[in-house]
């Protein structure tokens, strides 16, 4: 069977084959609520037809936790309400919505990372507001100083996060994600380059981790049973006394009897400036070796063929693979790939681009 067109179920989630979009920010929003509703809509639609699953860009979890002010955003039920509609133009293309739920942490304030006054600071006397971290140490130079978090504060972001994923649910999402990765809240705990704190989420390994792992906890409590929840993690820091791969194989477990159901495998992000290898599918090894310690994975970064994938899949890299720039550029690479995907409209074209003589159909 070709691997690609195997079907795969997490809990009462069942995507058609194993492509998936994996969260590509827009920064289309505006106050966490859908600018145009149109664009978004049809953006997200677009990129569903003959997809397995897409999962829809970083979603700020409070007033706090976006990383630029065009972030989506699910803290009230007005934006729900936004994202409702993109959920259902992701199923009526037969694809399965995910939403990714995400604390931007001590990158929050930043202007968007194109156009005019690019990547910087937003003062709070432009509008910004107060980026929070593990400990008062900024994310690069240029980043405004984060304020370290107190129990209490820590605590009530777990409840958001949990009550950001109810409302997912609600909104017809049928799988949600954690962004823990690439620097952003929850990834910043896990580091040692971020998290210098001596108490109960500091200090040691266990005590990094505790946030994540309550977090997966309180999600995984908030959603129906058949819903799966997915962790999005940068599984090492690429830096000297960061984050390590080690370190995620050993946490890997653990977020599995909390709740989580696959890891998607990314890396980097913590600090800059950083060096990270590169070149196709890069880091898809480190998806295999986390697999390999007894929970699916989903493989991202330089994947841009469907020969590639399938190939992941054949050697047991991963069980779902990403292709964000790629999909983006060309949503229809799956569709091609098995044309009985794609809407009917689409189905004979898609059947004969590639035939010898490169003629359509006569009725077409």
């Amino acid at each position: 069977m070709d691997p690609l067109s195997t079907p795969f179920t997490l809990r009462g989630a069942t995507v058609r084959h194993r492509i998936a979009l994996p969260p590509m920010s827009t920064y289309q929003a505006l106050a966490g609520s859908l600018s145009d509703p149109a664009w978004h809509t049809g953006h997200y639609a677009s990129r569903s037809a003959g997809m397995g699953l897409v999962i829809v860009e970083a979603t700020a979890v409070s007033p706090q936790a976006p990383a630029t002010p065009q972030d989506l955003g699910l803290w009230n039920d007005r934006q729900a309400e936004g994202l409702a509609q993109i959920a259902a133009a992701v199923t009526a293309a037969g694809a399965v919505p995910a939403l990714q739920l995400s604390h931007a942490g001590r990158k929050a304030s930043r202007t968007r990372p194109w156009g005019p006054g690019a990547d910087a600071p937003i003062a709070p006397d432009e509008g910004g507001w107060e980026p929070l971290g593990p400990s008062p140490i900024p994310f690069a130079d240029g980043y405004r100083t984060p304020r370290e978090m107190t129990p209490d504060q820590i605590g009530l972001t777990v409840q958001e996060f949990a009550a950001a994923a109810g409302r997912a649910v609600h909104a017809g999402f049928r799988a949600v994600e954690l962004h823990a990765g690439h620097g952003r809240l929850l990834h910043s705990f896990l580091s040692p380059i971020a998290n210098h704190r001596t108490d109960a989420y500091g200090a040691t390994f266990d005590g990094r981790t505790l946030l994540l792992r309550q977090a997966v906890r309180a999600v995984r409590r908030a959603l129906p049973d058949d819903v799966p929840l997915l962790v999005r993690m940068s599984v090492t820091d690429h830096l000297p006394g960061g984050w390590t791969l080690e370190d995620t194989v050993r946490l890997a477990p653990l977020l599995a009897a909390d709740g989580a159901d696959l890891i998607d495998c990314t890396s980097g992000g913590i600090a800059r400036p950083e060096s990270r290898p590169s070149g196709p599918a890069w880091q898809a090894p480190y998806a295999r070796t986390v697999r390999q310690a007894g929970i699916p994975t989903a493989a991202v970064g330089k994947i841009t063929t469907l020969e590639q994938a399938g190939q992941l899949l054949i050697d047991g890299y991963c069980d779902l693979v990403l292709m964000g720039r790629q999909l983006l550029a060309d949503p229809m690479l799956p569709a091609r790939h098995a044309p009985a995907l794609a809407p009917a409209p689409y189905q004979r074209a898609l059947a004969t681009i590639g035939t010898a003589d490169g003629q359509l159909a006569p009725e077409l």
